[in-house]
């Protein structure tokens, strides 16, 4: 398998050239993190790279590591900032393997015993709740 290359006109992309609006929750040299505007639960967050990359297949490792130490932070801090019993990470690549937004990104999602996650619908949540979530996990950032 040969990926496709990488479009830079994809939404993450434009989110960090600051072409589309986020609720950004956490910032540092390699990576960003925003609040998923679809999200499958409370506090749902995407760790993005700030390197171009359109997935596993083509990202840099040194950006990887990167990804990986943002996501392991921002899964202590979401269950921190919810009180949550756990938290479900996850990668899509390709359209095969579920990807949609073709810049590499992580999901980390708070989880609660006995709650599933909610279906991916494709309708985004209120800005409100958002901007709320993203504060209540930006204070438990400290």
């Amino acid at each position: 398998m040969t990926p496709s290359a990488y479009d830079d006109k994809n939404v993450f992309a434009k989110i960090l050239r600051g072409e589309l609006p986020s609720h950004r929750v956490f910032e540092d040299d390699k990576t960003v993190v925003i609040m998923d505007i679809m999200p499958r639960g409370d506090g749902h967050v995407l760790v993005v790279p700030k390197a171009a990359s359109r997935n596993i297949f083509d990202i840099k490792l040194v950006d990887l590591n990167a990804l990986m130490a943002t996501a392991q932070k921002m899964a202590h801090t979401v269950v921190k900032a919810f009180d949550a019993d756990g938290t479900t990470i996850q990668q899509f690549s390709e359209p095969a393997g579920g990807q949609v937004v073709f810049h590499t990104h992580v999901h980390v999602i708070p989880r609660f015993n006995g709650v599933s996650l909610k279906p991916h619908t494709g309708e985004m949540a209120d800005n409100d709740l958002l901007a709320e979530q993203a504060a209540k996990i930006r204070a438990a950032l400290g």
